[in-house]
């Protein structure tokens, strides 16, 4: 079977768009799903940028072992060996360096000439092949790079070593006609390119990195770069599940193309990054979205109960959106409940687990029935509440008075190791009180950044899903809390972040 190797770059150019930073421990666990996932490559960060994302790409390479992992470096000695220490414990390492190949690029950015580029070239690629078995080259803004320098460009990292050399549209410019030429010109008229792998990384900024990508396929390129439900700089990257998909669903056009994914995953990988970074998906997002395989039409529900391929151009379990739901109630036991978070995609250690059943256990005595949602909200909130350090702040009890002619009151108690701490504060809602009461016992200012609350499921005895963000001199932190109790979710959620801000300040 004729393959498209998937580079994920979810961890990198992904994690750089705003509002989706993740900490170490998210990066490791998104790592790890996007291995079970099958993606051939992912990039882990850039290990030059800051310690902090030198340590996240060690402990992916030190953790992943099915998927190749990659480190990105500009074209310096010092980025390449910060990538190739950080890398070094991988199964299969890559190092990934890039320079500027435009004449926009070189002169008012780098301000070198042609000839200077392709020395830098040469030097980059061979230094890091001394201390990596696979290296890969970017030429960055190619889509606006003259064609005759691009493939200079090529052939020199080729000729030094890359056993990668991609094709990245960093601006968005380029038209699926334009990116597919662009690709074929590259893979005729490169000489050595049998030797090494052509990849794509386009963006999103027309609205064309999926056409273009899949464009670039057609035209030879054997690696799409590519992240989780598109995210990135700007407008974006090509979404990995529409590239995927489309290969997959029409393996007619591409020649029998395929991928390594497991595709039953991709659901799965998706509501991971959201629950992460608290980012919802859009419900009309291809694919994974909550309309995918939604039908309102009369016509076309009609035709979906006659034959699902009347409208269906995919089944929602190829994507692992499964339709069923499995009720669990109070007489349900901790058996019965990781057996079920297991088939969602849970395996949690001895503590989160009973940390799960206590709070299904308190849910099921306010709610009639317990659905798959109102688990996963329930497995993804105890699993962010236990990453902050052992000496967590954690919620003891509260206690809100508020009307509509008087100023709400909280009284808050938390409990951090053997000691419990309870204040007050007045606010002008419920859950401003509360928030401003938590600061005074954690005796640390800082500033409100979003609130959002939604249902998670339907209903009076909907259960209630807290997404919060804080922030202050050193950062900005998230938090989730899920209670039948909006007052209490809120509360919850907030020391997830308290919890992650106290961590960060040692």
């Amino acid at each position: 079977m004729k393959t498209v190797q998937i580079f994920d770059t979810t961890l990198r150019d992904g994690e750089q768009a705003p509002g989706y930073s993740m900490n170490n421990d998210e990066k490791v666990r998104m790592a790890l799903q996007l291995e079970t996932l099958g993606v051939d490559v992912m990039e882990a960060g850039f290990a030059a940028a800051s310690p902090g994302d030198f340590k996240s790409v060690k402990a992916i390479a030190d953790t992943v072992k099915a998927s190749s992992v990659c480190s990105l470096s500009r074209a310096l000695e010092k980025d390449i060996e910060a990538s190739a220490a950080a890398i070094g414990g991988a199964a299969r390492p890559r190092i990934h360096t890039f320079i500027a190949t435009s004449d926009l690029h070189l002169k008012y950015k780098l301000r070198i000439s042609r000839a200077d580029c392709l020395r830098q070239i040469r030097h980059a690629v061979s230094y890091a092949r001394k201390l990596c078995g696979e290296v890969e080259f970017s030429a960055e803004d190619a889509s606006r790079t003259d064609i005759d320098f691009l493939c200079k460009a090529f052939e020199t990292a080729i000729a030094a070593g890359a056993t990668v050399v991609n094709i990245p549209d960093t601006v968005g410019y380029s038209t699926p006609d334009e990116f597919g030429t662009l690709v074929a010109t590259v893979m005729n008229r490169v000489k050595g390119i049998g030797n090494a792998t052509v990849s794509t990384h386009c963006h999103d900024d027309l609205g064309l990195a999926v056409a273009n990508s899949l464009a670039g396929i057609r035209a030879g390129a054997r690696q799409v770069e590519c992240t989780i439900c598109g995210i990135g700089e700007r407008a974006g990257n090509a979404a990995l599940e529409e590239v995927v998909m489309g290969l997959r669903t029409r393996r007619d056009a591409y020649g029998g193309l395929a991928t390594r994914i497991r595709t039953e995953e991709i659901a799965r990988s998706a509501h991971l990054l959201s629950t992460i970074t608290g980012v919802r998906i859009a419900p009309g997002k291809a694919i994974i979205g909550a309309n995918a395989f939604a039908h309102e039409s009369g016509i076309h529900q009609h035709g979906v109960m006659s034959k699902a391929e009347t409208y269906e151009i995919m089944t929602p379990a190829s994507v692992g959106m499964k339709q069923t739901e499995l009720v669990l109630g109070k007489h349900s036991g901790q058996h019965a409940l990781e057996t079920r978070l297991k088939d969602l995609g849970y395996d949690l250690d001895e503590g989160r687990m009973a940390d799960v059943f206590a709070a299904f256990k308190a849910l099921a005595d306010r709610k009639k029935q317990i659905t798959d949602r109102d688990l996963a909200a329930l497995a993804e909130s105890r699993v962010a509440a236990r990453s902050a350090n052992a000496k967590e702040w954690k919620l003891d009890s509260f206690v809100v008075n508020s009307g509509n002619h008087m100023s709400a009151t909280a009284q808050i108690a938390l409990v951090r190791g053997k000691r419990r701490v309870q204040d007050a504060a007045m606010g002008t809602g419920p859950i401003y009180a509360a928030f401003r009461a938590v600061e005074k016992i954690i005796r640390h200012r800082f500033t409100l950044e979003d609130y959002r609350i939604e249902a998670v499921t339907e209903r009076r005895d909907a259960l209630g899903e807290v997404l919060v963000k804080i922030s202050d001199a050193r950062g900005t932190y998230r938090g989730r809390g899920v209670s039948t109790d909006v007052i209490e979710g809120s509360i919850l959620a907030l020391l997830v972040a308290v919890n992650r801000m106290m961590e960060a300040r040692k």
